[in-house]
């Protein structure tokens, strides 16, 4: 019976992440399909291909992105974004999310994106986090004198993190892309990376 059992969340932990990944997809799919269904219904009648969603749903994100390099649309969308930067709570969670995509962003300040082992001294303990700010000349007076960086901890299964202010010392920067940490982090570094193909198998 325990072999059965073991057998069981075996399977169980393999195929899960491949059936969510396959839900998400067919749920975004779906919700594609029925947008252009809906936008191109009162043109065209009943006539509609399998599939159009997702191409019209890419082509359509290729032109915002066009959209968005033209001076003028960012600046007509910065009126748009007026009642997301001023109603209170509103404020709040949209400033939070683009500032967290913008940081994502290839247009972003990649210098400021790297990801980093933060160390504090007579402690032996080791941190990942990302340095999210070298400059704080534009924050308020308080912060403590000296050469500084703000490094974002974050938390196992994106449930929050901590951005903490220290000494540039403190920080030693590792070869890994933001995103595969904040995968990682996701997920507690609980993923081993692939073995390689000339070493041989774990005892």
């Amino acid at each position: 019976m325990k072999k059965l059992y073991k057998y069981f969340f075996r399977g169980l932990i393999t195929i899960l992440p491949l059936a969510l990944t396959l839900y998400v997809l067919y749920m975004l799919l779906a919700w594609m399909e029925a947008m252009t269904l809906w936008v191109l219904r009162p043109l065209f009648g009943s006539f509609y291909v399998p599939g159009m969603g997702l191409v019209f749903g890419v082509l359509g994100i290729v032109l915002i992105g066009y959209l968005m390099s033209k001076h003028r649309v960012r600046k007509a969308l910065s009126f748009v974004e007026l009642p997301f930067t001023n109603l209170p709570v509103v404020k709040s969670i949209y400033s939070s999310l683009k500032s967290f995509a913008d940081y994502f962003s290839p247009s972003g300040k990649q210098g400021e994106q790297s990801v980093v082992i933060l160390r504090m001294p007579g402690n032996a303990m080791e941190i990942v986090g990302l340095i999210t700010r070298r400059s704080f000349a534009d924050l308020p007076a308080g912060f403590l004198p000296g050469e500084r960086v703000a490094v974002y901890l974050p938390m196992g299964y994106m449930i929050g993190g901590y951005t903490v202010f220290v000494p540039v010392e403190w920080v030693q920067p590792i070869e890994m892309s933001v995103e595969e940490a904040m995968r990682s982090s996701m997920f507690a570094w609980m993923a081993r990376p692939p073995a390689s193909a000339g070493s041989g198998t774990q005892p």
